[in-house]
């Protein structure tokens, strides 16, 4: 499937808890990236990557099921490693870093996550 090329980023939100999910979506309209797909579980996060191939993904760490976002991330990279991997966690422990760092992440976000960490990371200019 091809896509159009526009100017604007694209995102596949990957988020367990809705509110968290809805206030990325509506933070990414703001600042002007396209919100492609959501899940909440990593099957359905690589299923959406894969329909869809976004520029990046917004990864939380902890999902629905048992795999975590760091599962889902290393599938994703096995088959589209140019895809640009945010890790966005609630936790900064060293034994959470530890595991997102199993996989080569673009960057990573401690919640809560504000909008200027959202460009930055998007690599969004500020308006």
């Amino acid at each position: 499937m091809v896509m159009p090329m526009t100017d604007r980023k694209t995102v596949v939100i990957v988020e367990d808890d809705y509110l968290i999910a809805e206030y990325i979506r509506a933070v990414c309209e703001v600042i002007g990236v396209d919100v492609i797909g959501m899940a909440d579980n990593a099957a359905d996060a690589e299923k959406r990557v894969d329909e869809r191939q976004p520029e990046y993904v917004l990864m939380d760490v902890r999902l629905r099921g048992r795999q975590d976002g760091v599962d889902a991330s290393l599938a994703i990279h096995e088959k589209f490693p140019e895809i640009k991997i945010i890790f966005v966690t609630g936790s900064d422990e060293p034994r959470t870093i530890n595991r997102i760092h199993m996989d080569a992440p673009y960057k990573i976000l401690i919640k809560p996550v504000e909008m200027a960490d959202l460009q930055g990371a998007l690599d969004v200019a500020t308006a």
